[in-house]
């Protein structure tokens, strides 16, 4: 008689304080046979924090496109499998997407835990108007970039961008030439001790950015065309 398929667990882990995960994500993290995870290094970190004790392997940019049809395996083998990326929740410009969509074209079930995402948190204490906005994690490095700043600096919707700390200043002299009169917030260190968000114009914000701690990733959000500060 076939197994059962078992599921794919896409848990949402904390973006910086360890005590920002749901109580089901601790459960799930306990109960699944394997984990998948994008630095087994880290959830191990997060892993022994709750006394949890679980066969970790890698599933990363680099390794997805040929671990997917491993987990799909094991999943079609009745094994529940949780996923779970370095920070936040999983396929968030983080791997996991393709996954999720080839366990469901195989009618294996998917759930999770819902939680921690740094640009909802950073969209939430911008100060900016949440009501409509449109998310574009990383830009593209190089192809396709230009023509992405331009169509971005015509966008009416608040805007949320991904970017890392080698490329924040070219960003925002991106900025000052294609958007000069958009509110930015940057947003650095969130959920942690040194928690920060800065607003300005972008041409603001570059000067003053010598004076900063740069460090990590970052989340941007542009304010919408006409959007002032009261």
């Amino acid at each position: 008689m076939r197994k059962e398929n078992g599921t794919l667990f896409v848990i949402a882990t904390p973006i910086g304080n360890m005590d920002d995960i749901s109580k089901r994500a601790v459960d799930y993290l306990s109960s699944v046979d394997e984990i998948y995870s994008e630095d087994t290094r880290v959830t191990k970190k997060l892993l022994n924090n709750y006394g949890i004790s679980a066969k970790l392997n890698s599933f990363n940019a680099r390794t997805e496109s040929r671990k997917i049809e491993e987990v799909i395996n094991k999943l079609l083998d009745g094994k529940n499998i949780g996923l779970v990326s370095d920070a936040g929740t999983p396929g968030i410009s983080d791997p996991g997407i393709r996954l999720v969509n080839k366990a469901l074209t195989k009618n294996i079930k998917v759930s999770g835990a819902p939680g921690a995402n740094a640009a909802i948190f950073a969209l939430s204490v911008s100060g900016f108007p949440t009501d409509s906005f449109v998310f574009e994690g990383f830009l593209p490095q190089k192809k396709g970039r230009q023509k992405k700043l331009m169509k971005l600096a015509d966008e009416e919707r608040t805007i949320v961008l991904y970017e890392s700390v080698y490329r924040i200043e070219k960003l925002l002299n991106e900025f000052v030439n294609y958007m000069p009169h958009r509110l930015i917030a940057i947003a650095r260190e969130l959920t942690k001790m040194y928690e920060e968000v800065w607003r300005g114009f972008p041409a603001n914000l570059l000067e003053n950015l010598s004076e900063r701690t740069l460090k990590g990733e970052f989340v941007v959000i542009i304010a919408p065309k006409n959007f002032t500060l009261d």
